[in-house]
């Protein structure tokens, strides 16, 4: 599968990583192939490809957001035509002061990132751990799988994503349409709170039991 990053740091970098060395083709859209984080990205895997955003999004199945949150409104601006029909993975969460919500739980974030680009198939996925779950989500001695949460109004999107989540080593559990983007952003904030205000291991993740 052709995947673009757009958003190469913490949380990119690694997923960007696991699935280019899960056997799929992985460009980072980078407007400066020199910039600090595209040079880490690619010090981590050589085989990562790079090319302009637009570039990058036009050759993708699926796009994966990691910017800061604060960034999204810009960088899809950029490529909104070209993510049209394209499955947009939002791993970005809008975090305020005091690890607030930063919206305000008025609107989540991925609803204004599907507003932004209405053409997407906008997925909410890969975004209620820090990054240091998406360098190492394995739980060695543990017969339950770390879970990973998504939503999305789009079935098909929503399973593109969930086989993605399957082969990086996550079980994934598809909570509903859009409206539960919202719920899965304050699990965010409930994990960073636990993590770094209180000082929880941040090798902390949700299971899933069932029977």
């Amino acid at each position: 599968m052709n995947i673009a990053f757009i958003g190469h740091g913490q949380v990119g970098a690694p997923l960007a990583d696991h699935l280019q060395r899960a056997g799929h083709h992985v460009t980072l859209a980078a407007k400066d192939p020199a910039s600090a984080s595209t040079v880490r990205a690619l010090w981590r895997n050589p085989n990562l490809q790079v090319a302009t955003p637009g570039t990058a999004v036009a050759g993708a199945d699926v796009v994966f957001l990691a910017t800061p949150f604060a960034a999204n409104q810009a960088a899809l601006s950029e490529v909104s035509d070209a993510l049209r029909g394209k499955v947009l993975v939002d791993c970005t969460n809008p975090v305020g002061p005091a690890i607030t919500h930063a919206l305000g739980s008025a609107q989540s974030g991925t609803e204004a990132v599907q507003a932004a680009v209405p053409g997407a198939r906008v997925v909410k996925a890969f975004s209620i751990y820090g990054f240091e779950n998406f360098e190492d989500n394995a739980y060695p001695g543990h017969s339950v799988r770390p879970v990973m949460m998504l939503c999305g109004e789009d079935a098909q999107a929503k399973a593109t994503v969930s086989t993605l989540a399957g082969e990086l080593g996550w079980t994934p559990l598809d909570v509903g349409g859009l409206a539960q983007a919202l719920h899965l952003e304050h699990m965010t904030l409930l994990w960073v709170r636990m993590v770094r205000v209180q000082g929880v291991s941040p090798h902390t993740v949700w299971g899933m039991l069932q029977r």
